[in-house]
This record gives C-alpha cells, sequence and structure tokens, in this order.
C-alpha cells in the first residue's frame, strides 16, 4: 500500500540549487511537506544514499504511435498500446508527459494520423479507470500543410483538452530537411517507395507547402490563441522562422536545426528544446545542430526524450560531464523546472516545500537507473 504520508531519508537530493550529500524529504498528501539535511525527523524509506531528483516533465514524446503500430501493417489494440506506453514513461522515471499526438493526414498510409480520436479516447479511458502511472496531457503536433489539419485540429479542440500545439513543416528543402538528401534518406528507410515515386512526393510536399503553409498556420495559430493553448514552433532554421515565431506568440521552440535560430530564440524569451537521443548520441541524426552546442552556448533550456524516453533521465546525467560549466542542479532543471514552467506548470519540477511529491529515486551509473518513482506521493514504479 502507498502511504500518503511518509519520509524518504538517507538520499542524495538534486534541488534546483544545491546538491544535498545526505538529506530527507517528508510527504503528506501527495506534496512535498520539508525538506532537509543529516538525519530525518523520523523514520521512513531508507533509500541507501541513492540519489533523489524531482519527477522528469516530458513535452514531445510520440513513442505512444511505436506501441500502437509496433510494425508496418499492425495496430495494436489502443488502451494496450497506451498502458505499456505509460509503464515504459513511468519507468524513465517521467511523471509528466504530454503525449504527442498527430494532426492531418500526410499521405495513405498514414495510419496513427488517421487514428488521432481513437488514442486520445484510449488515453481518456484509462485515465478515467485511474490505470496510468504517469500524469498525461495533450500536445497535439499539427502538420500544417496538410490538406485536413485545419478540420482534425478544430474538431480536436472541441473534444479534448489540449495543453500544447506545436506547428509543424516537414517539407523537403526547408526546416529539419534543408538538405533534400536528408528527406531522401529519411523516407527510403521509412518507406518501401521507389526513386521516382520518392521525388514525386518531395514535388507533392513543395505544392501543399505554397498552397497551404501560410493560411493554415494563420487558422492554427487563431485556434490556439482563441482556447489558451501554449503554442510551440517546430525545427525552425531561419532568423525569419524565430521572428514569425515570435509574432504568433510561441513560448517554446522544438529542435531548432541551426545554432542562429536558437540564440534567436532563447535571446526572445523562447524555451529552446533539443532532443536528449541529440545528447546521447553525440548529435543529431538528420545532420542538424547538435543539443551540446547550444548547451555550451547557454541557449539550450529543455531536453525532450522524443523517441527514446530513457534518453531524458541518460541527457541530465551526461551534460555536466559534457559541459563541466552547467551544474547537475541546472542539467537536471533542463528535464523538469525548466519544461514544467514552459508549459505553465507551476505546482511541479522542483524539490521543494508545497509543490507535488513527483520524485524520482536513482542510481547514477552508466548508464543510469531508476530505482523508484512516486507521483503525487504515491508509488508508481
Amino acid at each position: 500500500m502507498d502511504p500518503a504520508s511518509f519520509v524518504i531519508h538517507n538520499a542524495r537530493l538534486i534541488l534546483r540549487d544545491r546538491v544535498v550529500a545526505n538529506g530527507w524529504i517528508a510527504v503528506a498528501d501527495g506534496l512535498i511537506a520539508d525538506v532537509g539535511e543529516g538525519h530525518a525527523p523520523e523514520k521512513g524509506i531508507d533509500v541507501g544514499g541513492s540519489t533523489i531528483g524531482p519527477g522528469l516533465v516530458e513535452l514531445h514524446t510520440d513513442h505512444l504511435e511505436q506501441h500502437f503500430q509496433p510494425r508496418p501493417a499492425v495496430c495494436w489494440p489502443a488502451l494496450s498500446a497506451v498502458l505499456a506506453y505509460d509503464a515504459q514513461i513511468a519507468a524513465s522515471g517521467i511523471t509528466t508527459v504530454f503525449d504527442s499526438l498527430r494532426a492531418g493526414v500526410e499521405g495513405r498510409r498514414d495510419v496513427v494520423s488517421s487514428s488521432l480520436g481513437v488514442l486520445a479516447d484510449a488515453i481518456a479511458e484509462a485515465r478515467t479507470r485511474n490505470l496510468l502511472r504517469a500524469d498525461h496531457l495533450t500536445h497535439l503536433r499539427c502538420e500544417i500543410c496538410a490538406h485536413d489539419v485545419i478540420e482534425v485540429t478544430r474538431d480536436f479542440v472541441a473534444r479534448y483538452p489540449i495543453h500544447l500545439m506545436s506547428l509543424m513543416d516537414h517539407t523537403p528543402g526547408q526546416r529539419q530537411f534543408q538538405d533534400v538528401e536528408k528527406f531522401l534518406t529519411y523516407y527510403r528507410g521509412k518507406t518501401a517507395l521507389t526513386e521516382d515515386q520518392l521525388q514525386d512526393l518531395i514535388a507533392q510536399r513543395i505544392a501543399a507547402n505554397v498552397e497551404r503553409s501560410e493560411p493554415h498556420r494563420r487558422a492554427l495559430v487563431a485556434l490556439a490563441q482563441a482556447n489558451l493553448v501554449a503554442l510551440a514552433s517546430h525545427d525552425d532554421a531561419t532568423l525569419d522562422h524565430v521572428a514569425e515565431s515570435i509574432a504568433d506568440g510561441v513560448s517554446i521552440a522544438e529542435f531548432p536545426t541551426t545554432t542562429a535560430a536558437a540564440r534567436a530564440s532563447h535571446e526572445a524569451g523562447i524555451s529552446v528544446l533539443m532532443g536528449a537521443p541529440n545528447l546521447v548520441r553525440g548529435g543529431s541524426h538528420s545532420g542538424n545542430v547538435s543539443a551540446e552546442t547550444l548547451a555550451r552556448e547557454g541557449t539550450l533550456d529543455i531536453f525532450s526524450s522524443d523517441y527514446v524516453p530513457a534518453s531524458l533521465l541518460q541527457a541530465a546525467l551526461e551534460l555536466p560531464r559534457r559541459v563541466p560549466a552547467i551544474t547537475l542542479p541546472d542539467a537536471f532543471a533542463t528535464v523538469s523546472d525548466n519544461p514544467a514552467r514552459a508549459a505553465g506548470l507551476h505546482d511541479r519540477g522542483r524539490i521543494e516545500p508545497g509543490l507535488r511529491a513527483d520524485l524520482v529515486c536513482l542510481h547514477e551509473g552508466e548508464p543510469p537507473a531508476v530505482r523508484a518513482v512516486w507521483r503525487e506521493g504515491r508509488r508508481v514504479v
């Protein structure tokens, strides 16, 4: 049974401003009641010197898609997929996750985008039945050049709560795919299209961009503003992209592809989010700017696990080793406090009295291992 009130002691604590070598945390009714150093005021859960950090906050992961469609021709039952995904998220130390669901069908084979409502309903059912370990919020990823994105987004907003909306444009020749060869490499690996079909796809995507990009972007921004939904840009590459993001009221810049775009976003007060796999792997798989480069420049604010949930914790612990000027508390903030604040969640992200008792107990090895996770004081892992 998970107690509502308890004490964790004999712990190495990662606080927002320092690391406590031997500390304790008192939890009451799902909130952090007190934090201290040395001997705890009473006996409780002895973690044997393991590290305790705030629960991780994930703003952008599409990992649910891999559970829902584990093979190109296979769709797993949606509720079962959600529960498997949720278990992996929690086991990675993530206590708050923004489920990245795609709006806008990109082609006849785009089964995941076509199943947007199915996945949203499965998440809602799991929440209603109290089956979820992590706190799940919705990040709607809008492919602005898709023919149906406006209709789909309007329908979704009317039926489900949205907590974050990103504006994506994967047109070859710009943003993530400034180098068209990178687009071809990606789709050669993802599809069975012939070279002629790939060239036709490129032409179709460019034509769709010319026709729909501007009016769809304006409509999506208006929808977000009317519903008080935070906005994120995606793959900004140029200063013009950043200027457009500023004008649209964007608060998070996801995966800027150049140092210039990241620097301009950061200087404008837009939180710069990079992929944790980018740091762990030593660079971008698309050949764009590395997360380590931005960290060294002081323009990286947030990590996202993107497609590997375990990478979030690994990147937070690896960052101070890669960039010694960054302390462990500041590195851990990129996966806890900073994303929470950027998303307007001021009740979590730090080990501090009055905040939610979202905690992760971990072993700082190589790779790091999650030993236990509490969400609002309830043990979930």
